[in-house]
């Protein structure tokens, strides 16, 4: 059970997605909270599978592939009810697509990578990116229902939002710039310039 935890901690988040979107349509303030509830077990599996896949030594090719599937779908569908929802509209629209074309961006990367057998870990500052964007979107989510409590947490919730647009960008042009020698094939052209001076 312990070596699959991991991988089924994953599958547990995919499966959490449509519970997540449906919330939206139930009754306010409840459906919000258990939209609210649901996003943040999700963002805790996302931490807990890794945490226990490098605990246990039980790092799977699966786990590789649908872990960042796994975040995508989560935070794709959150900002995509936030916009329906239009808790997020106009201007603080472009945030929200910075967020989700970088993702699409370095998925687009990550996979080509792999098939040229290179890994490239998570750093830092895109640790501490994601957790800006899940407190962003988790402060949307639940702010309408507690607005007659705390009428500016939906205005935290844009801040913290446009903050992780920022990191966003910033993580995003270092992981491309950073790997773009592979993607064009200048890593390979120096061996196959020695090959050529050997043969």
């Amino acid at each position: 059970m312990g070596d699959h935890l991991p991988n089924l901690l994953t599958l547990a988040r995919i499966g959490l997605v449509p519970a997540f979107v449906a919330a939206f349509w139930l009754p306010m303030p409840a459906g919000r909270w258990v939209a609210f509830v649901v996003f943040l077990v999700a963002a805790v599996t996302d931490y807990a599978d890794g945490w226990i896949a490098r605990k246990r030594n039980a790092e799977s090719r699966l786990g590789a592939m649908l872990d960042p599937i796994a975040d995508k779908l989560l935070i794709a569908a959150a900002l995509m009810m936030l916009v329906y929802m239009d808790d997020i509209r106009g201007f603080v629209i472009v945030p929200a697509l910075v967020i989700l074309i970088r993702e699409i961006l370095v998925s687009g990367m990550r996979e080509f990578l792999a098939t040229i057998h290179v890994q490239v870990p998570v750093s830092s500052i895109s640790k501490f990116k994601t957790t800006v964007q899940v407190i962003a979107l988790a402060i949307l989510i639940v702010a309408p229902a507690i607005e007659h409590v705390w009428g500016g947490l939906h205005q935290i919730g844009i801040v913290s939002l446009w903050g992780a647009a920022v990191l966003t960008i910033y993580t995003g042009a270092s992981y491309v710039l950073a790997n773009v020698a592979h993607v064009s094939g200048e890593h390979a052209r120096p061996r196959r310039r020695h090959a050529e001076r050997t043969s």
